[in-house]
């Protein structure tokens, strides 16, 4: 959250062009021609771009490869001209940009450290007294004094890292650096976003991590093609990425002629068995789902839609149709899956998450090793997924999906539909955190 109103950062009509040249001749040749003749192409890297950046923000930034975020982070830390616009910041900037950046390759860690000092306007005296600490946080043992040039790509963002948060910015710049650090020193450098963050300092990363962008930040933005797509609340901007990533397959979503539409099913009877396949009955092909009292209008939908989920049940001790649980409370999940066409390697797959997008828990039926891959056309296929709610109190939702088992690709959608369930869990919980473990407290 901002801690006031004052803007750390300043974004106005930003723009930046380069200018491409076939040969390196053409630049001569362009230099020097009498009519102004033009021997480039020009790419637009970022057109227009303006926003505000609060003291106390963490502002999170994802698109695509080639959408601008590495130039934009580029520009505003200062290490890029823009061709229009212009950048207003407000207190100190530190910045991790693109692995390698920064360091000379032929000086040890510690020549680097004070190089890296000096330009940034440090004093000796100060930097000497926080050296321990830095060395600690990088935690890279004697190669601090060996060339960097020795270092793998882990040690060089280690010492990179500490090094950019050593100097105590009032901006933090990172540009998707940690993710080439082990996982012990990533939840490290979260915890050290966690503590700028409790002191007002502002945070700017880049990340294709979607749960990273709603977990770590107070705003996110979307890139793409030089322009902000999207900008606000990084749920809603994590769901426009994402639709833009399969907005394909979604206009691949086919309409359902009439005869078909005639035999689709309706049918909302329990079952107890893993699957099962319902014949086909009359009845109009209806999505369910939105009838029902834990149904989240607000969620999240692509895929091809050669099948589809029309239905779920939820059953638990509390009845049927629920949206408030008890912490531990066994389910009984439902999810109701017509066919309009025969499909093989089928996936089926059950995500529960938190209001901010961290997943709780989720697994499907390849990682169960569940032959349950095969869907006549015209049939609905019932998958049930029973587990305990053994979750702290708060505000959860549900994620389904069909796939089809496409290792080359990554899986192919059929029908996903994100946060499509919204669950509220009660209970007496002395703790914190996601998991109710029953955790016991005894003297010995």
């Amino acid at each position: 959250m901002c801690s006031d109103t004052v803007a750390a950062l300043a974004v106005s009509g930003l723009g930046k062009i380069y200018k491409i040249y076939n040969r390196p001749m053409d630049r001569i040749k362009e230099l020097y021609s009498v009519r102004g003749r033009k021997y480039h192409l020009e790419f637009t890297a970022l057109e227009n771009i303006a926003f505000e950046v609060f003291r106390g923000e963490t502002i999170g930034i994802i698109g695509p490869n080639g959408s601008g975020k590495s130039t934009l982070l580029e520009i505003i830390a200062g290490t890029l001209s823009a061709t229009s616009g212009t950048v207003t910041r407000q207190g100190t900037v530190s910045a991790l940009l693109e692995l390698g950046a920064g360091f000379n390759p032929r000086f040890t860690g510690r020549e680097n450290v004070y190089l890296n000092a000096s330009i940034l306007g440090i004093p000796k005296h100060s930097l000497e007294a926080k050296l321990d600490e830095l060395f600690q946080f990088a935690d890279i043992g004697e190669f601090i004094d060996h060339p960097v040039s020795t270092y793998s790509s882990g040690m060089y963002v280690r010492l990179a890292f500490a090094t950019a948060v050593s100097s105590d910015p009032d901006i933090l710049i990172v540009d998707e650096a940690l993710a080439v650090g082990d996982i012990r020193f990533q939840r490290k450098c979260y915890r050290r976003f966690q503590e700028m963050q409790a002191s007002g300092k502002t945070i700017l990363f880049v990340s294709h991590s979607v749960e990273l962008i709603q977990n770590h930040c107070s705003r996110a933005i979307f890139l793409n093609l030089g322009n902000i797509e999207a900008i606000g609340e990084p749920r809603v901007v994590v769901q426009a990425y994402l639709e833009h990533l399969f907005g394909s397959e979604i206009q691949q979503s086919r309409e359902v002629d009439n005869s078909e539409v005639a035999r689709a099913v309706d049918d909302r009877d329990t079952t107890t068995s893993s699957s099962r396949v319902v014949s086909e009955s009359s009845g109009l092909d209806q999505d369910h789902c939105t009838q029902r009292r834990s149904y989240n209008p607000n969620e999240y939908r692509w895929g091809d839609r050669r099948a589809v989920i029309i239905d779920y049940q939820l059953q638990s001790n509390s009845g049927n149709d629920q949206v408030v649980f008890e912490s531990g409370e066994k389910l009984d999940l439902m999810v109701h899956v017509r066919f309009f066409e025969e499909l093989t390697d089928l996936i089926y797959g059950c995500t529960v998450k938190t209001v901010d997008g961290q997943t709780v828990y989720g697994t499907n039926t390849r990682q169960h090793a569940l032959d349950i891959s095969h869907g006549e056309a015209g049939a609905t296929v019932v998958i049930r997924f029973q587990f305990d709610l053994n979750v702290v109190p708060g505000e959860y939702f549900i994620s389904l999906g069909v796939a089809l088992d496409d290792p080359e690709r990554d899986n192919i959608a059929i029908d996903r539909r994100y946060d499509l369930i919204h669950l509220t869990v009660l209970g007496d919980y002395g703790g914190f955190g996601l998991a109710q473990m029953n955790m016991s407290i005894t003297e010995i």
